[in-house]
């Protein structure tokens, strides 16, 4: 790959991190069945799985599109999943990929979300990622990729504790969103969340404003998934045992709550190449910017 990014230093940090911890109990099995893991939420017949079981695909036609969510919840820790998103005319078609307190859009969710924005062929991808609390978003942020996301499967995943939550592709930090360690309104921490993912129409907004519509006759639009790795601390109510920060897990100890040296170096190429909207830089939309738009990624 062309430039500054390596992802390889990265994946050597997140393996020795987890090797030092020795906390892999709570890991979910990559290679385990689907129905080990989720349950389909809707439209079920739009869900298909490979012979072996351990790829999965979900179909969005004229008629509905298709979603999944895990069965258990988590609060902080290293979630991931491969993804080969739809290939061709996908102008219209949002593939969603994210966590949430609740299934549905309630007014106190919190949410963490990688969305996937259709194209027109030949045209870009785009990523946006939001972060919600108590059903506050507006909060997004737009990426290009450096790769075409439906020739092959990447890995998108979310480190998430108390001191940050960093949403990567391919081990590279593409967004860091930092906590202030007081009480605020920004940063979702105290509720637990599950992990979803889904295929739907959104041609009123996801594809140049609203401007290019679905193309019906290309469909079904297929996504595909793979892999799903967690490591994370399990919700059981009423608190589990690692509610609070205990550096117990590598995903809560010092070296995750700050961006390693080489982190730094592929998160500033990101920067200077890959932004194409971050609500902390639109003055029109925030006259006076968030409160967390304050806060640095860098320290």
């Amino acid at each position: 790959m062309k430039g500054r990014l390596s992802a390889m230093p990265t994946l050597l940090f997140i393996a020795a991190l987890m090797a030092a911890s020795g906390f892999v109990s709570e890991a979910a099995d990559s290679k385990a069945s689907f129905t080990d893991n989720f349950n389909i939420m809707w439209s079920e017949n739009h869900f298909t799985t490979s012979e072996d079981g351990q790829t999965w695909y979900l179909a969005l036609d004229k008629e509905t599109g298709c979603g999944f969510q895990t069965k258990q919840s988590y609060r902080f820790g290293w979630f991931s999943m491969k993804l080969k998103l739809v290939g061709g005319d996908s102008a219209g078609v949002v593939t969603a990929y994210y966590m949430c307190t609740e299934n549905g859009a309630g007014p106190t969710r919190d949410e963490l979300d990688f969305e996937f924005l259709g194209n027109r062929t030949g045209q870009p991808y785009l990523i946006q990622t939001n972060v919600y609390k108590n059903g506050t978003g507006g909060r997004e942020m737009r990426h290009m990729l450096w790769f075409d996301p439906t020739e092959d499967f990447h890995s998108y995943s979310v480190l998430w504790n108390n001191h940050q939550i960093v949403f990567f592709v391919d081990s590279v930090p593409m967004r860091v969103y930092k906590n202030n360690g007081e009480a605020n309104d920004f940063f979702p921490s105290e509720k637990p969340m599950y992990l979803f993912s889904s295929i739907w129409n959104a041609d009123e907004w996801a594809t140049r404003g609203g401007l290019e519509k679905t193309d019906w006759t290309r469909a079904p639009f297929v996504s595909s998934y793979k892999d799903f790795t967690v490591d994370g601390c399990q919700w059981e109510d009423p608190y589990p045992a690692c509610v609070s920060t205990t550096t117990d897990n590598w995903w809560d100890q010092y070296k995750a709550w700050h961006l390693s040296d080489s982190q730094k170096m592929d998160f500033a190429w990101v920067q200077r190449n890959l932004v194409i909207y971050d609500y902390c830089k639109d003055y029109e939309r925030y006259p006076t910017l968030p409160g967390e738009c304050s806060l640095s990624p860098w320290d």
